[in-house]
Order: structure tokens, then C-alpha cells, then sequence
């Protein structure tokens, strides 16, 4: 199985997408230039930059989509989606049901966020959670190359706007990617580790942090089954609520802020449907109510770490 890094995988599942489907295009901030070979196959008319205006970006690929067209938008940094909200979340999100299906908004936004380049708070924001909020929008992020490839050929697929978060961290982290047709369907997780003791839920670099953090309770006698979710709408309930069911406890981990969080949801999920399983309290471990540092020691201390998730699942465990 070839090794490929997420840039690689999602590059590689871009031409695979474009050559399967003419009606693919890809445009955004500077995406012609860090994909070039994309430029050399398929020509400027498909591949092409375009300026820093994220709320004119996303506008014109909602009317693409609309038109029949299937476009992939590079919009950078996450915190920047902001200038975007009313074309993602007012036109993408809502035309097709208040058209009652006349249209379809066939539509990718990619967007990298969390920390690990010391780019500071203004580039550094993870806020997939104003979008899990928000109806009509799919919204999806993996922690490994392979999911990335198959994932976002996935996304290209749906008929709905899709937005794919990218985290910085694992950019450049190499990882296995299935050769051929790659497909993981939206709204499945993955379950990476089984266990029987607690259930360790997250998404994005954390995960990476959970499986550590599971192999270190292990060594102790506990048994951590860690679900990745890859998709965070639509969300596997049933993965989450069966694990617990399973194990009698929860840590629910991300790099985004604690308050209103994923976690959040996932929490008042399993409270919902699995309570009566429950041997211990829920922890939901997340980012702090407060702007991301630019200094790197302060950055890696803003995500909660290995200790971190050793010590909340050891402390349900005993």
C-alpha cells in the first residue's frame, strides 16, 4: 500500500475526481499553484487562483453548483470562512431545500485549521462547530492520508455542500492510502483501537493523541476503545452509543474550544441513549475559552495532550 501525505491524498483524489468527471473544477487561494499538476493536466479553464475574497469565492461556486457543475474550493485558513458564512451557510446550506429540490448545491469548501505552524490566533481557530450547526451542510475531519483521499472523493460525489476541514498537524504526516477507487462514505467512523474499559471519541490530530494515550492505559491494565469520527455531520450516533454500551464510560476529545463544542453533542447524545450504561461521568476534554498563542510551547499546551487523556480515562476507570 503507497504512502502518501494528506496533501498528497487530497491531491491525488482530486485528479482522480477530475478525471472521472469532467463537471469537476477546482479554484480557490493559490490552489493553482501548490497544485500545478492539476494546472498541467486539465488546463487553467479547470484548475485556477483566484483572489483573496472568500465571501466572492464561495458565492460563485454555490453558482456553479447550481448550474450542474461540481466545484472544490480552496479557502486557506478556517478562521477566514467567516467572510464566507452567508454564502456557505445562507445560500449553499438552504437554496436547495427552499427550492423544494429544484436545485442541487454539489459543492467542496477545504479549509485547514487548527495549530502547529505558530501562525496565531487569527489563522489558527477551530471552528467546524459553527458549521455542524448550521442545516444543509456536511461536515467532515479525517486524521489520516487514506481518509482524506477517500473522503473527499466522497464529498465531490454528494449532491450537498460538503466542507472539509484540514488540520495543519497532519499537512505533511505520511500515511497509508489504498491504491485504486477509494471510497469511505460520509457519516461513518472509524473505530481504531477496541476496548472494553472506556471509550476514547475524536477527530483530527487528537485522535493521534488518543491512540497514544490508549496504548499508555493499556500498559496499565485498561482496555480503550478510540473511535475516530472523521465525519462530524452527518455523526455516527450508532458507533459512539454502541462503544458505550460497551465500555460504561466516555472521553470525548478535540482541538477545538470545550464550550459548545462537538463534545458537546456527542455527550448529550450517549446521555440521551446510552445513561443507563453510564459507570462514571462523561469528561469532554477540549481547547480553552480563550484566542490560540502564536508562541509554539504556548500552542502545543492549547490541545489536550496524551497526559491529558491518560489521566481523564484513568480517572473514570478507578
Amino acid at each position: 500500500m503507497p504512502t502518501l501525505t494528506p496533501f498528497a491524498a487530497i491531491g491525488a483524489a482530486l485528479a482522480e475526481e477530475m478525471r472521472h468527471d469532467p463537471t469537476v473544477l477546482v479554484f480557490g487561494e493559490g490552489v493553482a499553484t501548490k497544485r500545478h499538476e492539476l494546472v498541467d493536466e486539465f488546463g487553467p479553464a479547470r484548475v485556477r487562483n483566484t483572489p483573496l475574497a472568500e465571501g466572492i469565492i464561495a458565492g460563485t461556486a454555490a453558482g456553479a453548483a447550481a448550474t450542474g457543475l461540481r466545484p472544490v474550493i480552496d479557502l486557506l485558513f478556517a478562521p477566514f470562512l467567516c467572510y464566507a458564512m452567508d454564502e456557505l451557510v445562507n445560500s449553499a446550506g438552504k437554496l436547495r431545500f427552499i427550492s423544494g429540490g429544484q436545485f442541487a448545491f454539489p459543492m467542496v469548501t477545504l479549509a485547514m485549521t487548527g495549530g502547529g505552524w505558530g501562525v496565531g490566533a487569527q489563522h489558527n481557530h477551530n471552528n467546524e462547530a459553527w458549521f455542524v450547526h448550521s442545516p444543509g451542510l456536511k461536515v467532515l475531519m479525517p486524521s489520516s492520508a487514506g481518509d482524506f483521499k477517500g473522503l473527499l472523493k466522497s464529498a465531490i460525489r454528494d449532491d450537498n455542500p460538503v466542507l472539509l476541514f484540514i488540520d495543519l498537524a497532519l499537512l505533511h504526516q505520511p500515511g497509508e492510502v489504498p491504491e485504486g477507487e477509494h471510497i469511505v462514505r460520509l457519516g461513518m467512523a472509524n473505530i481504531l483501537r477496541q476496548g472494553t474499559d472506556v471509550t476514547l471519541v475524536s477527530y483530527g490530530k487528537t485522535v493521534h493523541a488518543c491512540l497514544a494515550a490508549a496504548a499508555q492505559l493499556a500498559e496499565a491494565g485498561i482496555a480503550a476503545e478510540v473511535i475516530d469520527l472523521r465525519s462530524l455531520k452527518p455523526l455516527d450516533e450508532a458507533a459512539i452509543v454502541a462503544s458505550v454500551h460497551k465500555t460504561g464510560r466516555l472521553v470525548v476529545v478535540h482541538e477545538a474550544a470545550r464550550m459548545a463544542g462537538v463534545g458537546a453533542e456527542i455527550a448529550a447524545q450517549v446521555a440521551e441513549h446510552a445513561f443507563a450504561s453510564l459507570r462514571a461521568p462523561i469528561i469532554r476534554l477540549g481547547g480553552p475559552d480563550a484566542p490560540a498563542a502564536a508562541s509554539h510551547p504556548l500552542e502545543q499546551a492549547f490541545a489536550p495532550d496524551v497526559p491529558a487523556i491518560f489521566a481523564a480515562a484513568l480517572s473514570l476507570c478507578h
